[in-house]
């Protein structure tokens, strides 16, 4: 295949044309939808008289056009499979468009598809090209009207962005809504959603007296599941509100909840639109874990009304501006949902677990990328989550009172515009008068920084000398890297774990016990004074910066901090830090043959956890949960996946015999009878005791078997029942059986199921997933079942997937071909599991490569995976470096139509259309 073309944010320019407002007009019908767009046009003032305009568009039915009613002679435009060229436009015109949709036929499941017999759209972020010619980028904000028609028995509920208008029956059996957005908003936001529902109602009042109707739709039949989501909804509007006041826009506020989704959630303004995952929830089906994460998306989905709607983004390199901040956003709302301290373990367990190792290997990027080939390739952890770490360091630099005061400068100043993180930066300048320019380093360079550190203690002066330096890897393109502004918390501890008083010479402030300091160059010496013994260092305490960082610890300094110190989050990161090492020593010791050892502190430190009766609960748990055996691979300079799963097993084994009668203890000491609670008190209850079920069902199962057969809700029984995923036993078949049995018709739960097939580590667990393939439970079409059963085996089991024949990575090189034929979005994600071939033996090497090679080879490959395979072999080819290739930075100039195009030509003749207009 010819290489796909690479777009470049250096060719940004402005829209030679502005859409100023749109009427849309829908014919609903799940094969056969007509559209109708009307559109009012103005050319810019620096735009040349005569410019074309170019609107994107794929895999269209063009069937009508014209301009001021006047319908297009063929040698007035130009339709190609990239979109559609208007020749010698007026300097302002009503352009008028008509397409015929298949929405049935649409496995992308991006523009307007169907999902389960409800036809809804995902527009974010080049989906509304495949429903209609548009300029489809995100500065280019019109005004939108939408009439919806459609069949009142099959499509009873009709939904649009804003508010309603209108609703009125037609003779015909047909219905017809018509909805009004009166706030400006890319068409990236445009929603629709029409079919069979059922909703959940609630009211939420403003602080400033707005009555806001709240509606959460879901498939019939599964309405009694969203109250959480409402309540979830309420809650993050009245904490927008009351931290950085926020107050919502609208009269109303749907979510919509499809089991068909490539995402998790989409912001459209005003009608959200959910992967039911995060929003469906009952005991008997969703686990604590599952309530915690529809709190999370629910909010994060909302504050983007404030943080991506009313200032969006001028172009999609510009993507952390609003989905870094919104993560920050959405995570600080969780932490006051919650436990700050554990939620923070948990955002940076997820962020070293994949956002880390893409910044160690061939897909890193700064969270402001310079370039992609397909856009939906900027949706990495990178840009979200390291994008949300970036905010947070500017947050801890400017201080909390600083920064809001920042963020309202921001809001207030960009409201209804387009802008760029440089304009965010500005803004908490402004209001935090900080020197960012350094720290700008973050938005443009990848790579992840090691600090390392190197404490002298000077007895005589009672001194005590912190040397910091920075290095940071080259990354692809980026060989030399500048210094970052890295800020870092640190505490230093006594003996006993107390928190000393920290003067840094030169410095008049009053002597904290703990104090943000700032590395920006790349080495510095900090000098503590007054300090009364040698201390020990607790660094990067609430992990203020994305960083490695590395200093030499003793076991038993390690186990102090583990016990003592003041900082959950270092107490936990201690703790995964000595895990870390003793793994890689056991790994090392299994492949020479030698007999593994764990220290004593080590035991010491956890059993001491589970004695204390005033630790957070949900704490307790994370702290037993020992470093995945990826991220220990991580840290070998040649990845053996045996030999670190085996490490692992082994260490989690000597825990469970060493604390056998703790874990007893705690499990009996932490049910919850009575009725299911999802907050943070009980859930915390329950991640101990089913911490404790998990250590002590390696040696012995029989209480975990009692569990899955008592359990009253779902955290319990999915706790149990993967005690039993990874046994091949009858009584471990007969309880897979039965759980599949029991739960086969609630197709998440079923997503639970493939999932802990398919990360069991078994010998025949590949065998087991592509029998599985083939199950009345698993279609290829769905993401989620896609992602539970094929990604879940690829990214999270590290023993089959590196098996030494390689059938793991044939695997999934097949099913990669496979997916990209349906849905290239969602096969993109699979083969990215192969990225890190480089890091493991020779053989494994030569194996993966091969199966990257297959992928690149295979003829007619979405410019979704060609992106991510051919980066990952490192032979992106770009025979047009400067060309403005994206279609929404070129000027149309094909002169003929090219054959093939999936764009089809005008099958009717076209014919005067209804015009519609309104004022902006």
């Amino acid at each position: 295949m010819s290489a796909p073309k690479t777009v470049y944010a250096k060719d940004y320019k402005k829209p030679e044309y502005q859409v100023k407002s749109v009427d849309m007009t829908f014919e609903l019908d799940s094969e056969n939808t007509k559209t109708t767009a009307v559109m009012e046009v103005r050319r810019e003032p620096d735009t040349p008289e005569g410019a074309p305009l170019f609107l994107n568009g794929e895999e269209l039915t063009l069937t009508g056009l014209s301009v001021n009613g006047k319908p297009l002679k063929e040698t007035d435009y130009l339709l190609n499979e990239d979109g559609l060229t208007i020749l010698n436009p007026p300097s302002q015109f009503t352009l008028s468009i008509q397409t015929d949709l298949n929405p049935k036929a649409n496995t992308k499941l991006q523009g307007l598809y169907e999902s389960d017999g409800i036809l809804c759209t995902k527009c974010e972020t080049h989906g509304f090209r495949r429903i209609t010619f548009f300029p489809d980028r995100p500065d280019v904000m019109p005004v939108w009207r939408t009439t919806l028609i459609g069949d009142k028995e099959k499509l009873p509920v009709l939904i649009s962005n804003g508010n309603k208008e209108s609703e009125t029956e037609l003779p015909d059996g047909r219905q017809k809504a018509v909805f009004f957005d009166p706030i400006p908003k890319a068409c990236y936001l445009y929603a629709v959603v029409a079919g069979k529902l059922d909703r959940a109602k609630d009211r939420f009042v403003t602080r400033s007296g707005r009555d806001v109707e709240l509606n959460v739709f879901v498939e019939a039949g599964k309405g009694s599941m969203s109250k959480y989501a409402v309540d979830s909804l309420k809650r993050a509007m009245k904490w927008d509100e009351d931290t950085f006041g926020r107050e919502y826009d609208h009269d109303v506020f749907n979510i919509v909840a499809v089991s068909n989704f490539n995402s998790g959630a989409c912001e459209n303004t005003s009608l959200n639109i959910f992967n039911d995952k995060y929003v469906l929830a009952d005991p008997n089906k969703a686990t604590d874990a599952d309530y915690a994460n529809i709190e999370g998306v629910v909010a994060h989905e909302y504050f983007h009304n404030w943080s991506g709607n009313r200032v969006t983004l001028r172009d999609w390199f510009d993507l952390t501006l609003k989905e870094g901040l919104t993560v920050y956003r959405d995570q600080e709302f969780s932490s006051d949902q919650r436990s700050r301290a554990v939620k923070r373990i948990e955002d940076v367990a997820s962020l070293r677990a994949g956002q880390f190792p893409q910044d160690a290997g061939p897909l890193a990027h700064p969270i402001r990328p310079d370039s992609y080939i397909s856009v939906r390739s900027l949706y990495t952890g990178t840009v979200y989550n390291k994008g949300a770490e970036v905010i947070r360091m500017m947050e801890r630099m400017a201080g909390k009172e600083a920064f809001r005061k920042g963020m309202d400068i921001y809001f207030e100043r960009n409201d209804g515009k387009a802008v760029t993180c440089d304009d965010f930066v500005k803004a908490i300048e402004d209001g935090s008068g900080l020197d960012l320019r350094q720290f700008k380093n973050w938005y443009h360079q990848a790579g992840t920084p090691t600090v390392t550190a190197k404490g002298v203690y000077d007895e005589s002066n009672k001194t005590y000398s912190l040397t910091l330096a920075q290095k940071t890897p080259p990354t692809p393109g980026q060989p030399i890297k500048k210094p970052f502004v890295i800020p870092l918390e640190i505490g230093l501890l006594d003996k006993n774990g107390n928190d000393m008083p920290l003067k840094i010479k030169g410095e008049k402030d009053d002597e904290k016990t703990s104090k943000v300091i700032v590395l920006n160059a790349p080495e510095q010496t900090f000098v503590f004074e007054n300090v009364k013994e040698e201390p020990v260092l607790s660094a990067n305490r609430a992990f203020t910066a994305p960083i490695y960082f590395k200093t030499e610890y003793t076991p038993e300094q390690r186990a102090l901090l583990m016990e003592k110190d003041s900082d959950l989050f270092n107490r936990w990161d201690a703790g995964q830090q000595f895990a870390s090492d003793i793994m890689l020593q056991m790994a090392n010791d299994i492949k020479n043959g030698k007999e593994t050892t764990v220290p004593p502190a080590f035991i010491k430190a956890l059993k001491s956890y589970l004695n204390d009766e005033n630790l957070d609960k949900a704490f307790i748990a994370k702290a037993f949960a020992l470093p995945t055996e990826k991220s220990v691979a991580a840290r070998m300079d040649v990845i053996d996946p045996d030999a670190v799963h085996q490490a692992r097993l082994e260490l989690r084994r000597h825990i469970a015999v060493e604390l056998k009668q703790d874990f007893e203890k705690a499990y009996a000491a932490n049910k919850t009878p009575g009725e299911y609670v999802p907050d943070a008190a009980n859930s915390g209850k329950r991640a101990v005791k089913n911490t404790a079920l998990s250590y002590l069902s390696l040696l012995d199962d029989s209480l975990a078997l009692k569990q899955y057969y008592s359990a009253q809700q779902m955290t319990d029984k999915d706790a149990a029942v993967r005690v039993f995923a990874a046994k091949d036993t009858p009584e471990a078949k007969k309880v897979m059986d039965d759980f599949y049995q029991t739960y086969k018709k609630d197709s998440l739960v079923v997503d639970k199921w493939l999932t802990m097939q398919a990360t069991a580590a078994r010998s025949d667990t590949l065998e087991t997933v592509k029998s599985l393939l083939n199950h009345e439970s698993f279609s290829i079409t769905n993401p989620n079942k896609v992602r539970a059963l094929i990604g879940a085996f690829a990214n999270n089991n590290p023993t089959a997937f590196h098996a030494k024949d390689g059938s793991g990575y044939d695997f999934v090189a097949e099913q990669t071909l496979a997916v990209d034929k349906i849905n290239p979005q969602v096969a993109a994600q699979i083969p990215v599991a192969l990225g890190d071939w480089k890091k493991y033996d020779a053989e494994r090497q030569k194996l993966m490569k091969n199966a990257l090679e297959k992928i690149m080879n295979a003829p007619n490959l979405s410019p979704n995976t060609y992106e991510i395979v051919s980066k990952s072999l490192g032979v992106v080819k770009d025979p047009k470096k400067n060309e403005k290739s994206a279609a929404f930075f070129k000027d149309a100039s094909l002169k003929k139509f090219p054959s093939g195009a999936k764009t089809a030509a005008p099958k009717v003749p076209v014919k005067n259309l209804i015009q519609g207009r309104y004022e902006r």
